[in-house]
């Protein structure tokens, strides 16, 4: 097991990798520890909960809601929750981005960590302290930034993942290699998907490499302000693709980088719009859909990163090398 301690500017997160679910009852008191998961990840390692109070939820992103805050909420003052209890949320996006946003607004905040179970979670959704819930066909409309105590990697949850939670995750690795590291996009473009699947040692020092990347970005900017934005590579219009047309957030993701790809090539003289493409489809990302322009539009109409007619778009140089520009919503309009 290897540990590390990132310090922010008002907390600080201790991750373990290469660690065992069972070390949550050695950093935490287990008459103290709620577990919030869902059906998914509770039946597929029910031996793994046996031991301590847990809340199960409906899988999918639909669940991302204020209704599913409010039933848990009343499951905790059920359970006479308190400020002593830790809420560790095992799963993937979904659950972390919840089980952090309750624990910021329960009791004015209580502690929190988690155990992302899925390749998506452990190299994005569960690093960087972003939490919170959907409304409507508005992705993660509100929310806070706050850093769990501890983020706990046990590859074994890696062994029961979906083949198509794998292509999700792969969709964040190659965005983190196309905003900063060239070297890693020639790495991927070596390998594919099965090779990962089957080397677990090239596989782990790849998600360590991801973490590390996004946790350099948000140390620098935590709150958003500036580099941190460009995390958001793909995601304004795959944030769209995906609430509206129901697919996964990988693959709406892919979708977004590809659009984001031609519209790097008109604004910045992008030129490896193949390249990419070519990479998300080795490793079974889509990079089209058939969609509905103007509905599309209104979901980015209502995006966080909008400030008047314009949105901050992020827009690759060239492989490794993002930018953040502002782009009228008309010009975006004219790529899709």
């Amino acid at each position: 097991m290897k540990s590390k301690i990132v310090k922010f500017k008002n907390a600080s997160t201790k991750i373990l990798f290469n660690a065992s679910f069972s070390e949550i009852k050695r950093l935490f008191n287990k008459e103290k520890i709620i577990i919030i998961a869902d059906e998914n990840v509770f039946n597929l390692h029910q031996n793994k909960f046996k031991a301590y109070k847990s809340i199960i939820l409906k899988p999918g992103e639909a669940n991302k809601s204020q209704a599913t805050v409010d039933n848990i909420i009343n499951k905790l003052i059920a359970l006479k929750a308190d400020k002593s209890n830790v809420l560790i949320g095992v799963g993937g996006g979904v659950i972390t981005d919840i089980t952090g946003y309750i624990a910021s607004i329960y009791m004015r905040g209580i502690p929190f960590a988690f155990v992302p179970t899925t390749l998506l979670g452990m190299v994005d959704a569960a690093v960087g302290g972003k939490n919170g819930i959907n409304i409507g066909i508005y992705k993660n409309l509100i929310g806070f930034t706050n850093q769990p105590s501890h983020i706990i990697y046990d590859w074994a949850f890696l062994k029961t993942l979906p083949e198509k939670e794998w292509q999700n995750g792969f969709a964040e690795i190659i965005k983190h290699a196309c905003i900063k590291d060239a070297k890693m996009f020639a790495l991927l473009q070596k390998n594919n998907l099965k090779f990962y699947q089957h080397k677990k040692t090239e596989l782990a020092n790849l998600i360590e490499r991801n973490v590390k990347i996004k946790l350099k970005i948000v140390q620098s900017d935590e709150y958003e302000k500036g580099e941190r934005k460009l995390l958001n590579f793909g995601h304004t219009i795959g944030h769209a693709i995906e609430n509206q047309y129901k697919i996964s957030h990988g693959h709406a993701v892919a979708i977004g980088m590809t659009y984001a790809a031609k519209i790097s090539e008109a604004n910045c003289d992008f030129k490896k719009v193949i390249e990419l493409t070519l990479l998300l489809s080795n490793y079974g990302l889509p990079t089209k859909i058939k969609i509905d322009k103007t509905k599309i539009l209104e979901v980015i109409s209502m995006d966080k990163k909008k400030n008047g007619d314009t949105i901050s778009f992020i827009l690759l140089n060239k492989i490794g090398k993002g930018g953040i520009q502002p782009l009228p919503i008309k010009e975006v309009s004219k790529f899709l």
